[in-house]
């Protein structure tokens, strides 16, 4: 057995900690890991597959772009917004169990995506699947952290990065296969209704190799943390995706407004809650181990441009050089090819260099951002597959060495006690920064193409992201030399 890694010290630890029993351990197998890691990729899967199907959408259920905002916005907003809630209720109830629970909702969901008769269903069916997310994913990082240790976590790790990275772009590229195929006269239904087969399968796996655990002191819910951090993200994200195609009205800017004083309040009421012995949603204490705070703060630039690159290089592809969904994806297996190799070689890698891999790949991301630059204003309308594999590649490649340490980072030291909450603050910070990257950068892109067109309008973004891939190299040398 290897040795176990060093727990910080400084965590507060209230009394029902030191009396409650030790919870049971089991070692995560190889059948297990697989099985957790299907259940994590479903759900990221979603989160960008959509986006070719949008055009499919519109067309047969006369949707409007508002409409088509809420079904791609939905998802990610209800995700965000109950991920870290999901994470405690698997700290309490059992993270097998929730596992199940969220797999099961993820199924039926998916199945009234499929299904959905009217625009306004699909809307309503997008939001319960990104809460059935909410429940599932925080589950497979807590799974892995109090269920493996050492060498054996550390791997796991880097895979589930592999993993959360080349789900994004396999969406994509699945996505317009499935639409363009068209099985059964199926259309943009396909690609939630895949969902369903493989989360049966997922579920059957799960009762056979994924061992139970929950916290050694399961805690009450924290109610006005939860409500403070809901109102938060909602007051932030609904009116950034939504107002570009409302027009932005005056509630638009009044919850924009708000977003600040509902940010404050839940850092107040959270911080007075654990000083007083309490159990909150977000234990800042969890903040004071250096590793994690100083992973997520490259997490969240990190996760804004990519999530900010994938939505805008999706359109740009299809709406600019009207590629065709299936040509459309094809583009993008460089991107995936990339991702993919440096994925498999970056445990290797860290265990050689440690945090210097994040580096190398924080230097190797912006370069092929400005390749993809400059190809993008000597031809556009001359991009092909071709012309955007250099750039491509290299993007790939800079994202892997990035992406796939990044979860190790941040969880390697947060204790078994609080694994739940601590997958669920990372996972909040990475699908709030993919959603912040598409309602923010993805809105200026959007905002610009009527004037500049779509050319300049991306080179202005890429320009930008370069400032975020600046301070991700920053960081990234803040981080400790040894990852081991």
């Amino acid at each position: 057995m290897t040795q176990q890694l060093e727990r910080p010290q400084a965590l507060p630890i209230s009394s029902s900690h030191l009396t409650a029993a030790a919870p049971t351990r089991h070692t995560l197998t190889t059948a297990g890991l697989v099985t957790v890691l299907l259940g994590a990729f479903l759900p990221m899967l979603d989160f960008f597959i959509v986006n070719v199907a949008l055009p499919s959408i519109d067309h047969q259920l006369s949707a409007g772009p508002a409409v088509l905002e809420l079904i791609a916005a939905g998802y990610g907003i209800a995700f965000a917004v109950l991920l870290v809630l999901g994470g405690r209720l698997g700290d309490s109830l059992g993270r097998r169990k929730l596992f199940l629970i969220g797999v099961a909702a993820f199924a039926v969901t998916s199945l009234a995506c499929g299904l959905a008769p009217t625009a306004w269903t699909l809307v309503a069916a997008r939001v319960a699947q990104g809460a059935s997310a909410a429940l599932l994913v925080p589950q497979v990082l807590a799974i892995i952290t109090a269920t493996t240790e050492g060498a054996h976590r550390a791997r796991a790790l880097s895979i589930y990065g592999a993993v959360g990275g080349i789900s994004v772009v396999i969406g994509q590229v699945l996505g317009g296969m499935l639409v363009q195929a068209d099985l059964f006269g199926s259309s943009w239904r396909s690609v939630f209704l895949l969902n369903v087969p493989f989360a049966v399968a997922t579920m059957l796996l799960a009762l056979r190799f994924v061992p139970e655990n929950r916290s050694a002191a399961p805690s009450r819910v924290d109610l006005p943390g939860t409500a403070l951090l809901s109102t938060a993200l909602l007051s932030l994200f609904v009116p950034l995706m939504e107002g570009r195609a409302v027009g932005w009205p005056l509630w638009t800017w009044l919850l924009l407004a708000l977003f600040p004083f509902a940010a404050w309040a839940f850092v107040v009421v959270e911080r007075r809650t654990e000083q007083a012995g309490g159990s909150p949603l977000v234990p800042l204490s969890l903040l004071r181990i250096p590793d994690m705070r100083r992973g997520l703060g490259i997490a969240v630039p990190y996760f804004t441009n990519f999530g900010a690159f994938m939505f805008i290089l999706a359109i740009t592809l299809q709406q600019g050089l009207q590629l065709s969904p299936v040509n459309a994806g094809l583009a993008l297996v460089p991107l995936a090819v990339g991702y993919f190799a440096s994925s498999l070689a970056g445990p290797r890698l860290i265990g050689r260099f440690g945090s210097r891999v994040i580096t190398a790949g924080s230097l190797i991301n912006p370069l092929g951002t400005v390749v993809l630059l400059v190809t993008v204003l000597t031809d556009f309308h001359g991009l092909s597959v071709l012309t955007l594999l250099p750039g491509m590649a290299l993007t790939g490649l800079g994202n892997g060495l990035i992406g796939t340490p990044l979860f190790r980072v941040v969880l390697a030291k947060v204790p078994l006690e609080r694994a739940g909450v601590g997958s669920g603050v990372l996972a909040t910070t990475q699908q709030s920064s993919l959603a912040l990257g598409v309602a923010t950068l993805g809105t200026l892109f959007l905002s610009l193409v009527p004037s500049i067109g779509m050319a300049h309008s991306l080179a202005v973004v890429l320009g930008i992201e370069l400032v975020g891939a600046v301070v991700i190299t920053y960081l990234s040398t803040r981080l400790p030399r040894s990852m081991n």
